[in-house]
């Protein structure tokens, strides 16, 4: 069993003069056996506190316990999706700490603890993520209950979630006498954290009394990262349930400070009204995230993934062998180029191997080794367009016996309460069940999680990814696959506009002004290009090589958290770290 590397409550030891950055999510993929997240947020902020250890950064988290989980996924033979709880004990892997700290809701007092859970990084450093909770016997039972579901319940659960994750780990930060310099808010569901800092900073004083002066104060502490172009995924809330939760004071106050738009409560306009720095995460999404708001800055520092998590064990050894400081500097993946094309295939299929095993483990089906290999893996959400590859069923068909046979495997969950994304779903599986008995093989396999994402992006030949621009803000899973010299076929958004070299490390889906013109593309790119190179085994080791040197060795979390140092935690420092570097040279 699996424990935080803390046996008691943290003592904290003096830290740089910069003190530390706290990062906040309302989900982190902490470990496996832990289920705090849901898909690509919690993955990238895993990811992130992963190779903040790593690289030795001064940085502590904060999110909520979600004892039970985001939810088990369950198939039925139409594709129906249904849902259950994953409860967990949280003591079987964290260390609970002694402060407590009160919050308001709804005129009522809360109470929060929190649990520790260490990260340790290639050198030993120690990243804690703090795990905050109410289930705690002097709350209620509804109170109890409201650090139990990830994204549970209605929009009323979920601000009082967002009051306890912002301003109550502002509280716990304070309560466990950590020297906070710099508040990270990864996506809007943290961004009441800059009230509680305004309060703070004011000493909680009445609305009339906050100035410029108290705003900029704040500014200078926070930095905030916006994860979708989609405008329903940025939260919002009616000004009664904000009066009624949060407070009339503080609702007028973020009213009167530009934080409301539309007549509701914005979390990403109040995150925005109180960041120094704000990024999108994919340099297209920092375009349509500056035109989606053309009063504020918005910069763009493009995701990664955390390397060795998810560098597959074949891969992991042949990079120990011919490159051993990967794991410290991913830059070293460049020398992929020289690995030896025999040794790439092996790699591969072992990784594959394990795949189709898993598959076979869970659905009885044994697929085919030899075989080209699709993957498609991510939210079910409807402009993710799942389906598209079913658009022309006999062009598809004609495809897959012109390869030899293809296989196409796919995985995703819909939200609870998304029925269009449910029966996106139930429509793919639908229409896999018209593939039997062919050369075509198609399969659904439910409960997409970590273990499920590994196998997926490293075992698949080729990863597929059909959103609908501009809505993939980043998308982390095809640099999984990157990783493991898996290229992709791919619509060209997201990170996937700065990762496509054609032929070289996949292939871009070219843009048309429809569906049906981009599942002609679609299917044009994969007969023409895909499938030969496949069947080339030469050309395609070629691919492998830089799909790994080009794209593995950027599209990581090492080299992103450097990019947030130097360009959101600590600009001026550098700054000005380089202009006295600048003066003693010239002195000297």
């Amino acid at each position: 069993m699996l424990k935080s590397s803390s046996l008691k409550p943290h003592s904290y030891e003096p830290t740089p003069a910069n003190g530390l950055v706290a990062y906040f999510s309302m989900e982190i993929a902490i470990d496996p056996q832990m289920p705090t997240y849901s898909g690509g947020l919690g993955m990238l902020a895993g990811d992130t506190l992963r190779s903040a250890a790593d690289l030795g950064t001064p940085m502590v988290a904060f999110t909520l316990v979600h004892r039970k989980g985001y939810f088990r996924q369950m198939l039925d033979a139409e594709g129906r999706q249904t849902e259950d709880a994953q409860p967990w004990n949280v003591e079987d892997f964290c260390v609970e700490q002694g402060p407590r700290v009160t919050v308001s809701l709804e005129n009522r007092v809360v109470t929060l603890r929190a649990w520790s859970y260490d990260v340790v990084g290639r050198s030993g450093h120690l990243l804690p993520i703090f795990m905050l909770d109410t289930d705690l016997p002097e709350n209620s039972d509804w109170d109890r209950s409201l650090t139990d579901h990830l994204y549970g319940g209605d929009s009323n659960y979920r601000l009082q979630q967002e009051i306890l994750l912002g301003m109550g780990g502002v509280r716990m930060a304070h309560a466990l006498g950590l020297p906070v310099n710099v508040y990270h808010m990864n996506e809007g569901h943290a961004a009441l954290l800059t009230l509680a800092l305004l309060e703070a900073q004011t000493g909680g004083g009445p609305l009339g009394q906050v100035t410029e002066t108290d705003i900029e104060a704040v500014r200078r502490k926070c930095v905030f990262t916006t994860h979708t172009p989609v405008p329903a995924g940025h939260d919002r809330f009616s000004m009664e349930q904000s009066r009624r939760i949060l407070g009339a004071e503080r609702t007028a106050r973020l009213e009167a400070l530009g934080c409301c738009h539309e007549g509701l409560v914005n979390m990403t306009y109040v995150a925005l009204r109180f960041s120094r720095y704000c990024n999108g995460v994919a340099l297209k999404h920092g375009e349509v995230s500056q035109a989606m708001f053309p009063e504020y800055k918005v910069d763009a520092i493009t995701n990664g993934v955390h390397g060795p998590t998810w560098v597959s064990a074949p891969f992991a050894e042949l990079f120990d062998r011919h490159m051993a400081s990967w794991r410290r500097d991913h830059l070293y993946l460049r020398n992929a180029i020289a690995v030896a094309h025999e040794e790439l295939h092996e790699a591969h299929a072992r990784a594959k191997e394990s795949l189709l095993a898993e598959v076979a483990s869970r659905t009885g089906l044994v697929l085919n080794p030899k075989v080209l290999t699709l993957g498609f893996a991510r939210r079910a959400a409807t402009y993710k367009r799942a389906d598209l590859l079913f658009h022309d069923p006999e062009r598809l068909m004609q495809i897959a016996q012109a390869a030899g046979g293809l296989q196409i495997l796919y995985a995703g969950k819909a939200h609870p309460q998304d029925e269009p994304g449910k029966e996106l779903i139930h429509s793919v599986i639908a229409k896999a069940k018209q593939y039997s008995g062919t050369d075509l093989r198609v399969v659904y396999l439910e409960n997409y999680d970590w273990h499920l994402g590994a196998a997926l992006t490293a075992g698949v030949d080729v990863w597929v990814n059909t959103p609908r621009r501009p809505y993939e803000a980043s998308g982390t899973s095809g640099m999984k696959a990157a990783l493991n010299g898996v290229p992709s076929l791919s619509i060209l958004d997201g990170w996937w506009i700065e990762g496509c070299i054609e032929g070289v490390t996949g292939w871009a889906i070219e843009d048309g002004a429809d569906d049906v013109a981009e599942a002609e593309a679609l299917y044009a790119k994969l007969s023409t290009a895909v499938v030969p190179a496949y069947a080339d085994p030469q050309h395609w080791a070629r691919i492998m090589q830089t799909t790994i040197a080009f794209n593995g060795s950027f599209f990581n979390t090492n080299r992103m958290v450097k990019q947030y140092i130097r360009n959101a935690y600590y600009p001026v420092q550098l700054m000005e770290l380089a202009a006295e570097t600048a003066e003693v040279a010239h002195a000297g």
